[in-house]
């Protein structure tokens, strides 16, 4: 665990940012890939990962159901033995902080197992709805029990495998539902998938089925996901898989390359990457920015910025990136179609809105997003709801704009434990020829 202090404060560049980074291993991927190795026939070898509070809650949920996972290289290889589909301890009790994927993906995986089993977390986690999830799994012969009033955690599993069928599930609340239910299936029966109303993130269930390839899986699904079909497979095939950088992690640099006008190369991440946040890339072309791809890496260079319009339903991880960006474009940006995130670690929606407010923005907040139009901007200590996109999409705003103070950093441990370290770095940095 990193030493954080009360607050940091942002230490401003006098110019444009010319720098290159490699963000840590991707959390979506690396919690992904950790499911399907410990449903697994074998041992897998993970490369790349992301040691962070998410990760970390989520390996020590799979050694709670009793599947051994060891770690090598300061915790960016791990090496999982896969229970063959079925999770070996009969009772666990399963910590999983306020991580999403943890007590989602490990809910539906523990279904799959013989026994009794409770998974809480952190106050706000008893507050972030499940019950959507719980049901689907019950509707394929589960029994699980949501404690918390709306669906929430805890929640309480009677395992006796899963033994399969058709299951709806809403797809507006967290497509986390949809990809832990995903991730289950092949160790259940012949298992149909049918979503209801529209999906958001869209990007991560395709992610959760392209890493369900990888370890040996395949699906068959309709375009728009509206149904997908999981024949039973038993368990996945063990693999030595290599994780790619956090696509969401390289948005602040991308984002500090918009702001100060500079250019940043983010290394290992294109346009082919299985994170759909790489289309991040997009909006800051839209902005103003230009955007150079190559075979392994994304160059951004900052230019004008302009205010747009656009739906990011797909890549709201980014959202709060890009409303950093707004503060310095001339005109009004729209995010829209992003009401899911009042969900999340915080109400995100809310949260952006009262920090951008003290740095003197006009903002209006809508229910599924948000109105930001710049104005005289001004010094502000930022507060971070505990939400780590919170503290660093807000802290690339004081590379621009003196006098940000971060409160209660520490929230980055969640996901990017260098965040602060690697921001100071960037900031100090020349861009060198490769």
């Amino acid at each position: 665990m990193t030493a954080f202090p009360a607050e940091i404060a942002i230490q401003p560049i006098a110019g444009p940012l010319r720098a290159r980074v490699r963000p840590p291993g991707s959390k979506s991927i690396t919690n992904r890939a950790l499911v399907c190795a410990a449903l697994a026939d074998g041992t897998s070898t993970l490369r790349g990962a992301l040691d962070s509070e998410d990760t970390r809650v989520m390996i020590e949920g799979l050694r709670e159901l009793g599947i051994a996972v060891s770690l090598q290289d300061a915790g960016e290889t791990l090496v999982v033995q896969g229970c063959r589909g079925k999770p070996p301890a009969q009772r666990a009790e399963v910590f999983a902080a306020n991580s999403g994927t943890t007590i989602r993906f490990l809910t539906a995986l523990a279904t799959l197992g013989s026994g009794a089993y409770r998974l809480d977390g952190v106050p706000r986690m008893r507050q972030r709805p499940i019950g959507d999830l719980a049901e689907a799994l019950n509707q394929l012969g589960a029994r699980v029990v949501c404690e918390s009033p709306g669906g929430c955690p805890p929640v309480s599993v009677t395992a006796g495998g899963l033994p399969g069928g058709a299951a709806t599930i809403r797809g507006d609340i967290s497509s986390q539902f949809l990809s832990g239910l995903l991730m289950a299936a092949p160790c259940a029966g012949d298992v149909t998938v049918r979503v209801e109303g529209p999906l958001v993130s869209k990007p991560y269930v395709t992610m959760t089925l392209k890493l369900m390839r990888a370890f040996g899986v395949e699906t068959t699904a309709s375009e728009d996901y509206s149904e997908i079909q999981v024949p039973s497979a038993g368990c996945y095939g063990a693999r030595d898989f290599s994780i790619e950088p956090d696509a969401s992690a390289a948005s602040y640099f991308w984002a500090a390359a918009a702001i100060t006008g500079g250019e940043v190369v983010v290394e290992g991440l294109t346009r082919d990457s299985l994170q759909g946040d790489v289309a991040f890339l997009a909006c800051l072309e839209q902005m103003g920015c230009q955007v150079q791809y190559e075979a392994d890496r994304s160059t951004v260079t900052g230019g004008p910025l302009r205010g747009i319009d656009v739906d990011m339903n797909g890549i709201s991880d980014t959202v709060q990136t890009l409303a950093v960006v707004a503060l310095f474009a001339k005109g009004t940006t729209r995010i829209r179609n992003v009401a899911h995130i009042r969900h999340k670690e915080t109400d995100r929606i809310a949260a952006v809105a009262n920090e951008l407010r003290k740095l003197g923005a006009h903002v209006i907040e809508h229910d599924d997003g948000l109105e930001i139009s710049p104005g005289p901007l001004v010094p502000a200590a930022i507060d971070t709801y505990d939400d780590h996109r919170m503290a660093m999409s807000l802290a690339v705003a004081g590379l621009k704009l003196p006098g940000i103070v971060i409160r209660s950093p520490g929230c980055v441990e969640k996901t990017y434990p260098r965040f602060f370290e690697d921001l100071d770095k960037a900031r100090r940095s020349q861009l060198r020829s490769s």
